[in-house]
């Protein structure tokens, strides 16, 4: 279980695994004190995600948005007894694995003594969505940040002054020192990205 553990602190645990061939990141959060947890993104190899919720406590699935990679895993998920959470906006793109019911805007997900609250994020996709744990400085943020600018907006559903406005006004707005975690690739910090919004204006994505 520790070769899975990514970050700690009193009270919390994230636990990362990368699967798939896009190299999805996906994150168990768990509240140490009672043993509950969440996975955020089913992306892929389901059975290894399978094995990493039956050892952490998983109780349900946080999808950030409705891409297929990052949603390959959400049947299997959901045919293991899991609840699968995404958007209204997104969830027309789970229509072919399902999901179970919807997460809103500033939502507050309980995990254990955890409080994770929900971030609507348009511009990767109509209903993409970040997740802040309250009291930490753990920012789970899917396809909308990642170390160097903004996600990919050229995709159905994407645009860029969407994801600009979306992260200047509902990400930046965290301290420099909150992790972000990403849908990809490496963690950064807000305050590691936050000077260079507007090279990501000119160059344009």
């Amino acid at each position: 279980m520790t070769t899975s553990l990514h970050w700690r602190q009193s009270g919390v645990e994230v636990h990362k695994v990368v699967v798939g061939p896009f190299e999805n990141n996906v994150f168990v959060v768990r509240c140490t004190e009672s043993g509950d947890a969440v996975l955020i993104d089913a992306a892929n190899e389901h059975e290894q995600l399978l094995e990493l919720c039956t050892k952490l406590g998983v109780k349900r699935v946080l999808e950030t948005h409705g891409h297929w990679d990052h949603i390959q895993a959400v049947p299997a998920m959901r045919e293991a007894g899991y609840e699968v959470a995404v958007t209204a906006r997104d969830a027309p793109r789970l229509k072919d694995v399902g999901y179970d019911v919807f997460i809103d805007d500033a939502e507050v997900i309980e995990v254990g003594r955890l409080r994770l609250r929900a971030i609507h994020n348009p511009g990767h996709t109509e209903g993409s969505i970040s997740f802040h744990v309250e009291g930490t400085p753990l920012l789970f943020t899917g396809d909308t940040l990642f170390p160097g600018g903004p996600g990919n907006t050229t995709f159905e559903g994407g645009d860029f002054a969407t994801i600009i406005h979306s992260i200047d006004t509902k990400l930046f707005t965290f301290p420099p020192d909150t992790i972000v975690l990403p849908g990809h690739g490496k963690d950064t910090t807000i305050g590691t990205e936050r000077p260079h919004l507007a090279e990501w204006v000119e160059r344009g994505w």
